[in-house]
């Protein structure tokens, strides 16, 4: 398959009962050419973890003391295929219009993909001819205890976008709360 494939995480946190991510995190990473990580990393060994896979980019998030590491700033922008994607930990209120969240949050540039994270919650919007990407949280999802959660994946080829939100199944006895989306490049469906 030609093109490049992205696999995009928030909000690790590295609660007390993880050492490193889940297995299900690589396996739904599994080829990625590029890891955005949106933030609240809190533990460095999550970068080391994920670049061991693939190329790390990541933002700063309001938990993460690591605002001195080469892959990590406040803003990042990166252009792939020909898209433009911008990455902010916070970018709330998520809902607000586009051109508003482009002036409080990115100077005023207008990407082609927005990734955020901090709520926990997944969501993939199109409006106004930008994706909308929160992957949620693999670990806490929903805020809830320590589970598993949801990772997002975007496929891009020149003059195609492609972008999926992926559940990475249940753990024993807790409930994963995600949600899975997809996105064909016109439409963002809730799949199952």
């Amino acid at each position: 398959m030609s093109g490049t494939r992205i696999g995009i995480l928030s909000d690790t946190h590295m609660p007390a009962e993880l050492r490193l991510l889940w297995d299900e995190v690589r396996v739904a990473f599994e080829g990625v050419d590029l890891i955005l990580h949106s933030g609240d990393i809190v533990h460095p060994i999550v970068l080391d973890q994920l670049e061991s896979w693939a190329p790390v980019v990541a933002a700063l998030g309001n938990n993460d003391f690591c605002a001195n590491d080469p892959r990590v700033a406040l803003t990042q922008w990166v252009e792939i295929e020909g898209f433009r994607i911008a990455m902010v930990h916070d970018m709330e209120p998520e809902d607000e219009p586009i051109d508003a969240l482009c002036r409080r949050y990115l100077r005023g540039q207008r990407p082609d993909v927005i990734v955020t994270g901090h709520t926990h919650y997944e969501r993939m919007d199109f409006r106004d001819g930008v994706l909308q990407v929160n992957s949620g949280s693999p670990v806490h999802p929903h805020l809830w205890s320590t589970r598993l959660g949801t990772v997002a994946v975007l496929d891009l080829a020149p003059g195609s976008l492609r972008a999926s939100i992926v559940r990475l199944g249940e753990t024993e006895g807790r409930r994963n709360p995600g949600v899975e989306y997809a996105f064909d490049g016109t439409t963002v469906q809730r799949v199952g």
